[in-house]
């Protein structure tokens, strides 16, 4: 069964996520949405942090210092990679369940399962303050 978003965009999968495929579940807009940072989303993603390879990205991103336009970024690549049809101007209107608080939990979690970072470790971190959004 699909839905359509508020303004149509495009058609919102209401299937839930497949964490073996690197896929997390958020509600944005009032919306179950799917995101996973695909081959093409991380290819974005080093063009637009300027990271030479996987690693430069995965260790931009395991300091936990995000921008609210990296948040933004990432969720759209995210969104993009698990089918929804959006720009970054759109997320950037989108409303993230919990607020940012949610969005940066949401964008850590995607990391988190893309790069590898299990949730013990990320507990672990959590503990030992080094917490945020690094995955």
């Amino acid at each position: 069964m699909r839905g359509y978003d508020r303004d149509m965009r495009e058609p919102v999968t209401v299937n839930r996520a497949n964490r073996h495929r690197g896929e997390v579940e958020g509600v944005i807009d009032g919306e179950r949405r799917i995101l996973c940072l695909t081959l093409g989303a991380l290819a974005e993603l080093e063009t637009a942090f300027g990271a030479d390879s996987l690693t430069d990205l995965a260790a931009r991103f395991a300091g936990g210092r995000l921008k609210s336009a990296d948040l933004t970024r990432i969720l759209a690549c995210g969104l993009r990679g698990g089918g929804n049809r959006v720009s970054d101007a759109d997320v950037a209107d989108m409303v993230v369940e919990g607020g940012v608080a949610g969005a940066a939990k949401l964008v850590g979690e995607l990391l988190a399962l893309t790069f590898g970072v299990s949730a013990d470790e990320r507990r672990v971190r959590d503990e030992q303050g080094e917490g945020g959004t690094s995955p």
